[in-house]
């Protein structure tokens, strides 16, 4: 089984250049949720000579509308979105350097191009273990965009989050490699 690599944000590009594609991660500290309105509030802004309401240098973003926190809890439910629902916008937001994107699903290969460009890595999130995640998530707080309600810009504090790396910052996909191990079988 391969090792599993624990990762304390921020993500600086020398960490994000070590990760390879099929890497297993525990992620520990601070990182971002936004969905695709969120996404392109920040783009407009970009767009506007504006500023972001977070600085996105070495962070995370994780593609989340989480379902409402229990009492006691600080999320409901918290699984992956759809990563390509986000691809218009990833290329300008990793502009801002961003670091790393957690979701589910493919990448366009413009997005894949910028990951190169910026050493950023994609992570996928187990789909369907949205509460199991949810555990990971100690703290929740909303940072911008309120009125989009789930889908809005919200700081998580998470210990040991579980991902695997699926586009590394040299463009190796793991989705892609490890489907040819199977291929010719």
């Amino acid at each position: 089984m391969e090792e599993t690599i624990k990762i304390v944000t921020p993500l600086t590009k020398d960490k994000a250049r070590e990760l390879k594609a099929g890497d297993f991660v525990l992620i520990t500290g601070t990182i971002y949720t936004a969905r695709d309105a969120a996404h392109k509030r920040m783009v407009e802004a970009l767009d506007a000579g504006e500023k972001l309401p977070v600085d996105l240098t070495d962070q995370i973003i994780y593609y989340v509308g989480p379902a409402p926190a229990k009492p006691g809890k600080a999320i409901g439910s918290a699984g992956p979105t759809t990563s390509g629902r986000m691809d218009a916008y990833a290329p300008r937001i990793l502009d801002q350097g961003l670091r790393g994107m957690i979701g589910k699903g493919y990448r366009s290969p413009e997005v894949v191009e910028a990951m190169k460009q910026h050493s950023a890595v994609y992570f996928a999130a187990t789909g369907g273990a949205a509460a199991l995640i949810a555990k990971s998530i100690k703290k929740y707080e909303l940072v911008a965009y309120e009125d989009l309600g789930p889908e809005a810009l919200a700081r998580l504090t998470v210990e040991d989050f579980p991902a695997i790396v699926v586009i590394d910052s040299e463009g190796r996909n793991f989705y892609t490699e490890g489907q040819a191990k199977y291929r010719d079988l």
